[in-house]
């Protein structure tokens, strides 16, 4: 059975701030013109939304294990149609990624990355949170950005993880913004 959550996050900067950090960096380095890949909606689909706000000037790809947010991205798709010209919601296991059905990206959040990864993802053939970031950095291009959250419920085992693969030379860390952490390609 596919391992999916019950939740229905919604917006509260005082609890996850990493989608609010995310448009504001967007904003404030001035990426437009990207394809992003974004680990966990949120019930809220800010980043979608305030894509949509700006004039589209990505295009966003969010994944979510909770059927509770795909609806509500459903929901904002019927009652403001161009959202999903420049913003798509699928659901699904992050730990099926599959590069083959996957888009250009320039840029991936792996915000949640450690956060659910369980015993379940075995039984179906699962990624590791290693080989997430491992596909994640072969799909995107050499000036491409990965962005974690240090402030996340298992940051302390998201971080060795990226040091790991800072380490290895697939990935180098660039800058920190509010709560999150840029890290470029190779």
């Amino acid at each position: 059975m596919l391992e999916i959550w019950d939740e229905d996050w919604q917006l509260d900067e005082g609890v996850c701030p990493c989608d609010i950090h995310f448009v504001q960096w967007l904003e404030k380095s001035g990426i437009e013109g990207k394809s992003i890949y974004h680990f966990g909606s949120g019930g809220h689909h800010i980043v979608g939304m305030d894509n949509m706000k700006k004039g589209a000037p990505n295009t966003i790809l969010s994944i979510t294990a909770a059927p509770k947010e795909f609806e509500h991205f459903i929901q904002l798709a019927i009652e403001q149609p161009t959202l999903s010209r420049d913003y798509q919601c699928y659901f699904g296991d992050i730990y099926l990624l599959n590069p083959k059905l996957m888009p250009r990206i320039d840029i991936a959040t792996v915000f949640h990355l450690c956060e659910f990864r369980s015993e379940k993802q075995d039984a179906y053939g699962g990624l590791t949170d290693v080989q997430v970031m491992e596909t994640l950095l072969d799909m995107i291009p050499a000036d491409g950005r990965v962005l974690l959250y240090n402030k996340s419920r298992d940051w302390w085992r998201a971080e060795p993880l990226a040091k790991e693969i800072v380490a290895r030379g697939l990935m180098r860390h660039v800058e920190t913004f509010g709560t999150l952490e840029v890290y470029a390609k190779g």
